[in-house]
């Protein structure tokens, strides 16, 4: 018998590989400590130059790449929503403290994010969401988990195989 292992927390480079590889545009992200994981993707930013941003209310969107670069008048979620929507470039957007509950036209936006892009990759990311937000969502969401699942390998013991 082997012990039941906990599962491993996945460094900050492979959650956002899962990410950028999800099949759809909105995501949302299971995790423990979104504090941390928002630093990992602030290193990441400033690593390989790809544009990263977060949005909470209190001062709207900020890009993690640049320090102090922000999204003027986006402490509105609608608002910020709607400057995903138009954006035509890659972007990884992390949204953190939604207010609840959301409008009819914060939902409809986030459905129409969650779509597949058609030509660049736009991933929408909820962090820390509420369950009734993602049961709001769940049919058009990817659900991702910050950590591995415990793969476990073959022992040899007293000459038999056991997992």
């Amino acid at each position: 018998m082997t012990p039941l292992m906990a599962p491993a927390p996945l460094a900050g480079s492979d959650i956002y590989e899962r990410i950028l590889t999800a099949p759809g545009g909105l995501v949302v992200l299971e995790q423990d400590d979104s504090a941390a994981l928002i630093e990992q993707f602030r290193v990441l930013a400033r690593h390989n130059g790809q544009t990263v941003y977060l949005w909470h209310p209190e001062n709207g969107m900020e890009n993690l790449r640049e320090a102090h670069a922000r999204v003027p008048g986006s402490q509105r979620l609608s608002i910020a929503l709607r400057y995903i929507q138009q954006s035509i470039h890659f972007g990884v957007y992390l949204l953190s403290r939604f207010p609840l509950p959301l409008s009819a036209t914060d939902s409809a936006l986030l459905r129409q994010l969650a779509r597949a892009p058609a030509g660049h990759v736009r991933r929408v990311v909820l962090l820390d969401a509420a369950p009734a937000l993602v049961a709001s969502v769940d049919d058009v969401a990817v659900r991702l988990s910050t950590t591995a699942p415990v793969t476990l390998r073959p022992r040899l013991r007293d000459g038999r195989w056991l997992l």
